[in-house]
């Protein structure tokens, strides 16, 4: 077999794949899109990719018979706020760990680590009682809260990672500018950080 052959042989291989993993992926999701469309009587009877008749009526009922849309507004208050808290005290605490000297820094890192892979199921009884004792059931405070102590330790640890690899003679070349801790982190870290960040941001609200 040619060398051009080959090439073209594992080319189709690799186009095979990636239709058949996309048309995996793909259709589940177009399997529920057209199920949400059609009536009621044809959901059980007619199994097909196409329906003989199509109805918005579960959509109606959905968005006017139901507080869906309030629940929507929760979710995207919630998200937004852990996504923003959760960046913004990851960084801080990982920039702490990297760049400033303290007693027990090494033992600090570590930690965030040992509370990272601590299993979320450990942690529901605990949870509870503590938001309970605050006052926060059946409130979206409560819910952040729950939220920030699975994703804090994450974002910490990502940014502890991205912040060891930034030179730190950046930073200093801005402290004898005069720029302050606190101007450096903002001027010159956070947007070398930028691409570190927005996996941050995708894998906290995942």
């Amino acid at each position: 077999m040619s060398r051009s052959r080959a090439r073209l042989v594992r080319r189709l291989v690799h186009t095979a794949g990636l239709l058949f993993f996309g048309v995996w992926t793909i259709l589940p999701l177009y399997w529920i899109v057209v199920t949400s469309i059609k009536p009621n009587l044809l959901i059980y009877r007619e199994a097909s990719f196409f329906p003989s008749q199509v109805t918005g009526d579960h959509f109606a009922f959905v968005l006017t018979r139901t507080p869906f849309l309030h629940y929507i507004q929760n979710s995207v208050a919630v998200t937004l706020v852990t996504t923003a808290l959760a960046m913004i005290i990851g960084t801080l605490a990982a920039y702490a760990i990297v760049r400033l000297s303290f007693v027990g820094r090494p033992w600090v890192a570590r930690a965030v680590v040992v509370t990272y892979l601590v299993p979320g199921s450990l942690l529901f009884i605990p949870m509870f009682q503590v938001i309970y004792s605050l006052g926060l059931i059946d409130n979206i405070v409560g819910l952040m809260v729950t939220y920030l102590t699975f994703t804090v330790p994450f974002a910490t640890w990502m940014m502890i990672g991205y912040f060891r690899n930034v030179p730190a003679e950046l930073e200093d070349a801005a402290l004898i500018d005069g720029c302050s801790r606190v101007q450096a982190l903002a001027r010159i870290m956070v947007p070398i950080a930028l691409p570190a960040l927005a996996v941050v941001c995708a894998g906290v609200h995942r």
